[in-house]
């Protein structure tokens, strides 16, 4: 379980493919106080370390997780959003975030607004995921808050310190992003379903 609060980058060092999977090797500040079999999320996907030497650690992402999210276009040298799982009884400054990511959105839109950054999104509609305005959503690990809502498409505001203190930066139109909906309004979405 997470919350969406980003706690810091981790840099690709290496990639290394064994047959579906992807090894994936990080450089973060974060090492030293990780394990071996904790939960981490890179860019919102939730996976499990499996080694930690020095000052970098590795994850595996099976083929589930790269064919549902960006992970599979990841590049040496790539910034990637971090958060460790939620301590019990910690505070929840986001919302409830799984890890678990829904599909991938593409930004369509990024403007400057006098200090803060507007970004638009557009996902495909037939997985029958939602937005709602005011609503929580996860961009890439980041929980925000929905300003405008469609059928496919929704947008959210970032302020400077979110805007430099996580890949958000990075972002123009054609990236591609982590989309986990609100997993209250998933359960409303699939109850509506079976009635």
């Amino acid at each position: 379980m997470f919350t969406g609060i980003i706690e810091g980058f981790g840099e690709v060092k290496k990639l290394i493919r064994e047959d579906e999977n992807l090894h994936i090797t990080m450089e973060s500040s974060l090492t030293t106080e990780l394990k071996i079999d904790q939960s981490i999320a890179h860019n919102g996907v939730c996976l499990t370390v499996v080694d930690v030497s020095d000052n970098q650690y590795t994850v595996t992402a099976i083929k589930e997780s790269l064919d549902k999210t960006n992970l599979s276009d990841l590049t040496v040298g790539a910034k990637v959003n971090m958060e460790r799982a939620m301590k019990l009884g910690a505070r929840l400054d986001g919302h409830i975030v799984q890890g678990h990511v829904d599909q991938v959105g593409r930004c369509t839109k990024v403007k400057e607004t006098g200090g803060s950054w507007s970004y638009t999104f557009e996902y495909d509609p037939k997985m029958k995921n939602i937005t709602i305005e005011k609503g929580s959503i996860t961009i890439n690990g980041v929980s925000l808050t929905v300003i405008d809502s469609g059928i496919s498409e929704f947008s959210v505001a970032i302020i400077p310190y979110t805007y430099e203190h996580t890949n958000f930066h990075e972002f123009k139109t054609g990236t591609l992003v982590n989309l986990e909906f609100d997993v209250v309004g998933k359960y409303i979405a699939k109850m509506q379903l079976l009635n």
